[in-house]
């Protein structure tokens, strides 16, 4: 008799033990999934966090610079927010809602939150033309669109600063950093030739 009725209150506290495990495990699916699904809908771009090393050599890029600053696929905002600590009006895009609040929150917790912007958006609908400082994570396989893209969108007064992977046509004017922590900027007055342009028109205007 007893494990008559201990079956059916055995058999209910199964139950819940399972419906609890499967909510704990749905709920962590969706908070964890933002985290590590691609960023950037064109090419898979996970969230991989920028390195110490990544970030110094990142704010060694920005050494005499100053204007705007925007980091396209911010993730968790730590290069918006560092620039922000350096003087920067810092802005960063990022895809994923969930690493967009984040970021926010760390903004706030680390004092700069007047200094920087975070937007949930698509890069690829985005214009980069009134930035003067651009950082980019970014993988191979986005590379050479972006680099088309910001070709046609900055003017020539423009650095653009690449982590991890280089753009496949353009020239770096500066290299630091080894393997992974590798950056490279590019001013965009070189690799557009501007400064050529700059030198004929004065010279016409001259004659």
């Amino acid at each position: 008799p007893e494990d008559c009725e201990g079956g059916p209150r055995t058999r209910s506290w199964g139950l819940l033990v399972t419906a609890g495990v499967g909510g704990t495990l749905v709920a962590l699916y969706a908070v964890a999934t933002p985290f590590v699904t691609p960023a950037l809908r064109k090419v898979c771009l996970p969230f991989v966090p920028a390195t110490s090393a990544q970030i110094q050599n990142v704010l060694k890029m920005l050494e005499n610079r100053s204007g705007s600053l925007v980091d396209i696929g911010s993730g968790d905002g730590r290069i918006v927010i560092a620039a922000a600590k350096r003087g920067f009006k810092a802005v960063g895009y990022e895809l994923n809602p969930w690493l967009v609040w984040y970021s926010r929150y760390r903004a706030w917790r680390d004092g700069v939150h007047q200094n920087t912007r975070f937007y949930i958006s698509d890069l690829w609908k985005v214009s980069f033309s009134h930035y003067t400082n651009v950082v980019v994570f970014g993988v191979p396989q986005m590379m050479p669109q972006l680099e088309k893209k910001l070709e046609e969108e900055l003017e020539c007064n423009a650095r653009i600063i690449a982590c991890r992977f280089p753009f496949p046509c353009w020239v770096p004017d500066h290299t630091t950093g080894e393997g992974i922590d590798t950056v490279w900027a590019y001013d965009l007055k070189h690799s557009r030739g501007c400064e050529t342009k700059t030198l004929e028109i004065t010279a016409e205007a001259e004659s």
